[in-house]
């Protein structure tokens, strides 16, 4: 018993010096790993801030900048754009409308008694009954009248002809303002690229060097003119060859429609 009392006292000082040294170490080693938990946190990245440069050679620029013949020809440019592409549409209406009114006449205009009845098929204004209409009032109104001297076939025929030539001569309405716009329009982007070039060596002369700032303004507003012109000549030009073709098209049928028309009334008894 006197030895267990003798070991008791170094035994209880040991393991309270032993729980001193597990517990103490806990708050020193977060201090200690704090720091390299800092050092390998990644660091937020810095906002990139977007600057917007606001283009001082543009087309408000051109604008506001530009004298009284660069906003002329500008004006003029967009009026011939405005024409050539209101004459396309225009006459792509009407030819799609006759290219309808051609499928309309074999339904129904072979299949009446007369001539004057199958004219009555067919749509008020549409070509087609046009012509049919002619034949019929050459043919009533030969005889008695002083065409009377010239013989009925020839009479139909130039009736029927003539006809055949007032629509050719309406479809043909319009096709030269494309032709004017896509021959001229280049020019004019040309009369603007010109006039720009000419502010340039003006800029040039006032300033006494060619620096960029004193040339970058006038150069690019002669760029801008002839890119507007080439944007007003390619659809004009490309729009007028499209519409001859598709009245190629169209007039074929009409004068397929006219020779038989001519042919029925010849070959009717009077």
């Amino acid at each position: 018993m006197s030895l267990m009392k003798t070991l008791r006292a170094p035994l209880a000082t040991a393991l309270l010096a032993l729980a001193a040294l597990t517990t103490v170490p806990g708050p020193a080693l977060a201090q200690a790993s704090a720091p390299e938990a800092q050092a390998s946190a990644p660091a937020p990245a810095p906002g990139i801030a977007k600057e917007e440069v606001n283009n001082p050679y543009g087309l408000d620029a051109l604008w506001s900048q530009g004298d009284f013949v660069a906003r002329g020809t500008l004006i003029i440019m967009i009026i011939m754009s405005m024409g050539s592409w209101y004459v396309i549409f225009t006459k792509l209406f009407e030819q799609s409308k006759m290219l309808k009114s051609a499928d309309m006449v074999g339904e129904g205009f072979w299949k009446a008694g007369s001539i004057k009845q199958a004219a009555t098929t067919l749509a008020e204004g549409s070509a087609f009954r046009y012509i049919a209409e002619a034949g019929v009032t050459a043919d009533e109104h030969h005889e008695g009248t002083l065409v009377e001297q010239i013989d009925r076939h020839t009479w139909i025929s130039m009736s029927v002809e003539r006809a055949v030539s007032n629509i050719q001569s309406r479809m043909q309405d319009g096709l030269a303002v494309l032709a004017t716009v896509g021959s001229t329009a280049p020019f004019v982007g040309l009369f603007g690229t010109v006039w720009g070039i000419y502010h340039a060596l003006t800029a040039i002369g006032i300033a006494g060097q060619a620096s960029i700032d004193k040339v970058a303004g006038p150069v690019g507003e002669s760029l801008i003119m002839t890119a507007f012109g080439l944007a007003v000549a390619v659809p004009a030009v490309m729009g007028y060859n499209w519409l001859i073709r598709r009245n190629k098209t169209v007039m074929e049928k009409i004068r397929s429609f006219a020779g038989d028309v001519h042919n029925v009334l010849l070959s009717t008894k009077r």
